[in-house]
Parts: structure tokens; sequence; C-alpha cells
């Protein structure tokens, strides 16, 4: 809890709950919104992470990114997929698993400005920080026989 007695955790917790109970769909503040919940193993602890995150697909290809809401440190959840990049990926209509990727330099920059041309919060959410926001491509795990890797 912070000092303005606003529970963090317990916020995501019940977005979570509503976002499994309603398949995928939230009210509130992000209502109307494509959301995805993504399941991380944590960095540190080894522990399953789940945060609902704003899930955008640029040029066909799912992307999350982490923002914070611009705080000035990447999200929890970032540093889990730079240690263990296999996510899963709820969307309220399927769950599938994923490799997390972190483009760079000119290509990151490009992305982000497709995400920003889709969803301009993010804009502003760069705008309140001095670091680069990351923007996270989610490539699809393909499975096929008995749960065997293929892509």
């Amino acid at each position: 809890m912070t000092d303005t007695g606003f529970d963090f955790n317990a916020f995501q917790r019940q977005v979570i709950e509503e976002f499994r109970a309603n398949e995928g769909r939230v009210g509130g503040p992000f209502e109307g919104s494509a959301l995805a919940l993504l399941t991380t193993v944590g960095a540190r602890t080894g522990k399953p992470r789940t945060s609902p995150l704003a899930y955008l697909t640029i040029d066909g290809q799912p992307v999350v990114v982490a923002s914070a809401a611009g705080a000035d440190k990447n999200p929890d959840w970032y540093h889990n997929i730079r240690k263990h990049p296999v996510v899963t990926v709820e969307t309220g209509r399927e769950t599938y698993e994923a490799i997390a990727a972190v483009p760079t330099g000119a290509e990151r920059d490009a992305l982000f400005a497709e995400v920003v041309a889709v969803a301009p919060g993010f804009g502003e959410y760069q705008r309140k920080t001095t670091r680069p926001i990351p923007v996270v491509t989610l490539s699809r795990i393909e499975t096929s026989g008995a749960d065997r890797p293929r892509g």
C-alpha cells in the first residue's frame, strides 16, 4: 500500500479476476481496452507472476509495452522476461505460450512510434520519463504432438 492508501497489488488482483470471469473484458479505467494477462516467471523467485497489460497488434505482431505509466524504472514483469523469456499470454479468448523479445535501437524506435500511433497514451508515458520505454514482442510458440516447441 502507498501513502495514498491505494493497494496496487489488490487492484491488479481484482482486474485479473474480472478479466478471467468475463472472457477478457473489464470495466473501470480499462473498459473497451484490449488487455492481456502476461504470466512471467519471477527473475529472483522463480514463481509465476501475472500482470494485466495493454495488448496491441502491430503489423500482425502481438506486443506489450513496459511503460509502468511513465515511472522512472521498468516494471517487474519486464525484468522477469529478461531472465525467463518464455511467457504465457491470456487474451480472454485464448491462452498461448510465447517468447518475449525486446527490440532495441532503431527497431525499438520504429515499433514504439507505431504503438503511439495506435495508443497515444504511451507517448504521454514516454514524456514522463527519461528511460526509453521498452516494447516487447510476443512470438507464439507453436507446438505439435506432445507439446514439443516447433517455432
